[in-house]
């Protein structure tokens, strides 16, 4: 089991937990996904977004199987959605905006601080009232701006310390803004079963190297491959890793290293469940 941090969580932390997938998960898991999440007490499920594969149309094979679960995407990057299209698609999905978290981040585009803001301010003007907007951040300056501007900020790929020290840098950007602080979420990795540490290693060795953002936060890290995220062979080993994300962050999203079949998804989803 690789767990990262070494804080345990309180006993008053209040339990709420999200599941994240990849999108494009063939529409009877997706469904029957869904129904098992709202069953289990997930807090959400999420989605990311692939060129080949849309998080807002995944969404939407979650919400006609559990309507009543909050819906994610994790997230849209600006160089390949811009603010109107992505209201558009929401609208044309009809996804309940009560229920939903529209996570949007700079993906590959220069001048991501600039980018993300404008985005924000469309989006606010284009979505429904109710709809949450979330902003994807790493370095303070832009957890700080999601503090500020944003109802979510959505870290990734840190160990419990980063994600607090991520967790007050989101604070200080509400505060100065005067405005109350917005959900703090994280993905986690998780993987279960024999080959746990290999499917760990092997995502996390792709998101090192995506870019030189991530290279330099990996390296800042300075831990072993394999180290952030929780690799485990059973339930209890599970929760033993994600309890120091329930303290350093407000809402950790149990980020699914499982094998596509039916079985793999329903074992690490239950393995995960609050």
């Amino acid at each position: 089991m690789i767990i990262g941090g070494q804080r345990s969580m309180n006993a008053s932390t209040p339990i709420g937990r999200g599941l994240g997938i990849s999108a494009g998960l063939e529409a009877g898991r997706a469904r029957d996904l869904a129904v098992n999440c709202e069953r289990l007490g997930y807090h959400s499920l999420w989605s990311n977004d692939e060129p080949t594969a849309a998080g807002l149309e995944t969404l939407a094979q979650f919400a006609g199987a559990a309507p009543q679960l909050e819906l994610g995407v994790g997230v849209l990057p600006l160089d390949r959605h811009q603010p109107v299209a992505i209201a558009a698609e929401i609208a044309r999905l009809g996804l309940d905006p009560a229920k939903l978290w529209v996570g949007v981040g700079s993906g590959q585009l220069p001048a991501p601080l600039h980018i993300v803001q404008q985005a924000v301010a469309e989006l606010r003007q284009l979505l429904p009232e109710r709809t949450r907007i979330v902003v994807a951040a790493m370095r303070p300056r832009l957890c700080r701006i999601g503090g500020a501007i944003a109802d979510g900020v959505l870290l990734n790929w840190m160990l419990p310390a980063q994600a607090e020290l991520a967790r007050s840098w989101v604070l200080e950007g509400a505060d100065q803004a005067g405005r109350s602080a917005p959900l703090v979420a994280s993905y986690v990795c998780v993987a279960l079963g024999p080959s746990s540490l290999q499917r760990l290693r092997d995502e996390e060795s792709h998101y090192r190297n995506i870019n030189q953002t991530h290279h330099r936060h990996f390296e800042a890290m300075n831990v072993p491959l394999g180290s952030v995220g929780v690799a485990a062979s059973t339930r209890s080993q599970v929760l033993q890793g994600l309890a120091p994300y329930h303290s350093a962050v407000d809402l950790p999203i149990v980020r699914l290293l499982a094998e596509q079949s039916a079985t793999s998804l329903r074992s690490t989803t239950i393995a995960a469940a609050p």
